[in-house]
């Protein structure tokens, strides 16, 4: 454990479309958990790289696929356990069908590297979904996974960047705020999660979402890539309080 006068900095990724990317293999989990809890094909499904919380997403996808409101309490959480098992079945399919972002390895272990940065991960997804993804990729060694946010904690993203910093200040001994927690992330809801949440936002324009799209939103400093480690250690460096 980091010794507690050490100024630690808090770092929150994001997974999808941040670290990598699992093309089409989600909308077919969704796909394929709608028509065993509900009994018939989904016509409809959610919008990509929007970011919003899996619980999110799947009452959208009971509501526009014309589910009544009244059974959603019930289906709903069905569909959340049922979720994981069906991604658990598709591992072989994330390997062979899902990329890296460019540079996304590398800087991970170049944040893995700094001795006072912790680095975790605040998601929409599930927990369970979460560490299949990063498992899949070998991308686990270098996050603590076991302080972040996912949404299987909270349905509202915002919330888990609280939730990540409770956990890493009572596994690092350091009291984590806005002034030392970091998100990076590509889409609108990453930074509505830091704003929100209480955190400085990278915005990175690896998704769906442009430089000017993340800036007009609130992101504090905007990348291009993960690929260039010295921005990016830099751009850490500018958004957080750091001390002797």
């Amino acid at each position: 454990m980091k010794g507690i006068e050490e100024q630690q900095t808090l770092i929150l990724w994001d997974i999808d479309r941040t670290l990598l990317y699992v093309g089409d293999i989600d909308r077919q989990v969704y796909r394929e958990t709608f028509a065993e809890v509900v009994g018939r094909p989904a016509v409809r499904l959610p919008a990509r790289g929007t970011g919003v919380t899996m619980p999110l997403a799947i009452r959208s996808l009971l509501l526009d696929n014309g589910v009544p409101e009244e059974t959603v309490p019930e289906l709903l959480p069905r569909m959340v356990e049922l979720l994981p098992k069906r991604l658990a079945a598709h591992t072989g399919d994330l390997r062979s069908q899902g990329v890296l972002m460019p540079g996304a390895e590398a800087a991970l272990q170049a944040v893995h590297e700094q001795e006072h940065w912790v680095p975790t991960v605040v998601t929409g997804n599930l927990r369970s979904n979460a560490l299949l993804k990063l498992t899949a990729f070998n991308l686990d060694g270098y996050l603590d996974a076991d302080i972040g946010g996912f949404a299987s904690d909270d349905d509202h993203r915002p919330a888990l960047v609280g939730i990540a910093q409770k956990r890493a200040q009572a596994k690092y001994e350091t009291v984590f705020t806005h002034a030392n927690t970091v998100i990076i992330g590509d889409s609108l809801e990453d930074v509505r999660t830091g704003l929100e949440g209480g955190a400085s936002v990278i915005g990175v324009t690896s998704g769906k979402t442009t430089g000017n799209e993340l800036a007009a939103a609130g992101a504090d400093i905007i990348l291009d890539s993960l690929e260039d480690i010295s921005k990016l250690r830099t751009s850490i460096e500018r958004l957080t309080v750091q001390s002797g």
